[in-house]
């Protein structure tokens, strides 16, 4: 029966420690690369994902558009933009084309071209002229629902105007909108936040808003 050959333990230890330095060596080129994730891993081939650029944050603001002239839309416009401002948020409208006429003072007189006149003729003289967008009925539809309105106690679009100044709503008639209409600033009605401004500069002003609407 033969017998096992004995032990080196000198041999044995020397490659313990040369398998230890070889792992703390692994180690060692391991160590940044498992800090820094966005350089991923070149032994498997696996690149880290790149983190997105962050979104831009959005502003508590309300952005409408204001494009037509019939009473219902104008008065559900000035609902909307009421109790956005009420409850916090910034609230920016756009009167434009049609719109526009929501906004003439009735008793505001200014000089005007022909062709100006012809326009102003054609489009309504401030809200008590807007018609309705359905069931008009040749200017009935308009005197039912103002009177139905003050039956149940709603508040006027007339109203809800001199809420909307109160709560700091800003008003803004478009610059185009009025060249080619021939409407002129000094009729417009007498609000304490009105202005005027071109379409790119209401998209400017619109941008990062929560909500924009188009009425």
């Amino acid at each position: 029966m033969s017998t096992a050959p004995p032990v080196d333990l000198a041999a044995l230890q020397a490659q313990l420690a040369a398998l230890q330095e070889r792992i703390a060596q692994l180690e060692s080129q391991r160590g940044p690369q498992s800090e820094n994730p966005e350089q991923g891993n070149p032994a498997t081939g696996v690149s880290a994902e790149k983190p997105h650029p962050e979104t831009p944050p959005t502003v508590d603001r309300l952005s409408m558009v204001v494009f037509s002239g019939s009473l219902d839309r104008v008065l559900a416009a000035f609902m909307i933009a009421t109790a956005a401002a009420a409850s916090g948020m910034e609230v920016i409208m756009f009167f434009t084309f049609w719109g526009l006429g929501a906004l003439r003072d009735r008793n505001k007189r200014v000089k005007k071209t022909l062709r100006e006149r012809l326009f102003g003729i054609m489009l309504p003289r401030g809200t008590r002229g807007l018609p309705m967008s359905q069931l008009n009925m040749g200017g009935l539809g308009p005197r039912l629902i103002r009177y139905i309105m003050a039956e149940k106690g709603t508040a006027s679009l007339e109203e809800l105007i001199v809420l909307a100044a109160e709560l700091n709503v800003k008003i803004y008639a478009c610059d185009m909108s009025r060249e080619l209409l021939g409407i002129q600033m000094d009729e417009l009605i007498s609000y304490p936040h009105l202005g005027a401004c071109g379409a790119a500069t209401f998209v400017e002003r619109a941008a990062g808003g929560k909500v924009s609407l188009f009425l």
